[in-house]
């Protein structure tokens, strides 16, 4: 069995890697003769049976506390937090994160253990990983000791890409095209050989039960939205088109240049009850745009390449917008335990 570590450039000296090798075979792997591994199905991952396997890999950590447990297997690129999810071991998920086991790893396919949870409908392994990246970001905001004091120094991967920076994101190209499939897809050069999701087709189921959930105790003539985030438009475009009529103040706010001009193409621009203030949220929070309206009866944000701090700070300035007792808020959670 093969096994590369998450930065190819380094090396594992011949102990950690005997480790590591030691922690795979214990989880999932079959050795086959060319040096590979094979695996086998959910039922049949475990070399002598479940509880016999969980325990000997709880007590291989205890015994060798240093095992890397940020390395990937070769073929698939799975962690070990891959494989214990498939287990849906929700003790081990747990011990791996606790020993440092690196929540949000992709493998070959571009997965997490993440997106393993959800494709196997494990919440509880979903809500382990899940939470371990929320505690990851907050660390990264904000490091304190165990009196509670702020560290000088933050330990902290930066992404300066548009995937984890908003002002990269914001300089980016972005293409609005539709695939083979007639799927609505708006992408972003992440790099010069790689384009990502902003936004995509396949949220509209999602968006289609957000806007009837916002609009379910509140179907008043005189509606009024917050959106902060366009994208693709899909959201919007529901709020438009409600069976009681569009609303009676539909307020979008967008930063990014090619969204703003993709939607003038669209006709937002000539719409009478779209006002579009173009900027980022944080440039309109406090203004009369924003405070002077009166509140709104529905608030929407899913921006994109923000952190949970953003987030955290965008949910703190909510209550003061909303209109009253009926008025509601949703968000996309694109900062959950997936890639």
């Amino acid at each position: 069995m093969d096994i590369i570590d998450e930065d190819s450039s380094t090396e594992l000296d011949a102990s950690l890697t005997s480790k590591a090798l030691r922690l795979f075979k214990l989880l999932a792997a079959r050795p086959r003769g060319d040096g590979s591994a094979e695996y086998s199905s959910s039922t049949e991952l475990m070399d002598s049976g479940s509880t016999r396997s969980h325990d000997a890999i709880v007590q291989f950590l205890r015994d060798e506390p240093d095992v890397p447990l940020w390395v990937q297997e070769h073929q698939t690129g799975w962690s070990v937090l891959h494989f214990a999810v498939l287990q849906e071991d929700a003790e081990l998920v747990k011990l791996f994160i606790e020993y440092g086991a690196i929540w949000n790893l992709v493998d070959a396919c571009g997965y997490t253990a993440g997106d393993v949870a959800l494709s196997l409908n494990n919440e509880e392994c979903y809500r382990l990983i899940r939470d371990a990246g929320i505690r990851s970001e907050d660390r990264n905001e904000v490091g304190e000791d165990d009196d509670g004091h702020e560290n000088a120094l933050i330990l902290r991967a930066e992404d300066a890409t548009p995937a984890g920076s908003n002002e990269a994101f914001l300089q980016a190209k972005l293409t609005f095209t539709v695939d083979d499939d007639g799927q609505e897809l708006c992408l972003v050069d992440a790099s010069e050989s790689t384009q990502i999701g902003v936004m995509m087709g396949w949220e509209r189921p999602i968006m289609e039960v957000t806007v009837r959930l916002l609009h379910q105790d509140n179907d008043e003539p005189d509606f009024r939205v917050l959106n902060c985030g366009f994208g693709l438009g899909i959201i919007d475009s529901l709020f438009e088109s409600w069976s009681s009529g569009p609303p009676a103040l539909h307020v979008i706010i967008e930063p990014h240049p090619d969204v703003l001009a993709y939607m003038k193409t669209k006709g937002w621009y000539t719409k009478p009850n779209v006002k579009i203030l173009e900027g980022k949220w944080q440039d309109f929070i406090d203004s009369d745009e924003i405070l002077g309206v009166g509140g709104f009866d529905a608030i929407y944000t899913d921006v994109f390449s923000e952190s949970y701090k953003d987030l955290y700070e965008f949910f703190e300035r909510v209550p003061e917008l909303l209109r009253g007792p009926t008025s509601t808020f949703s968000f996309f959670n694109g900062l959950g335990a997936t890639s």
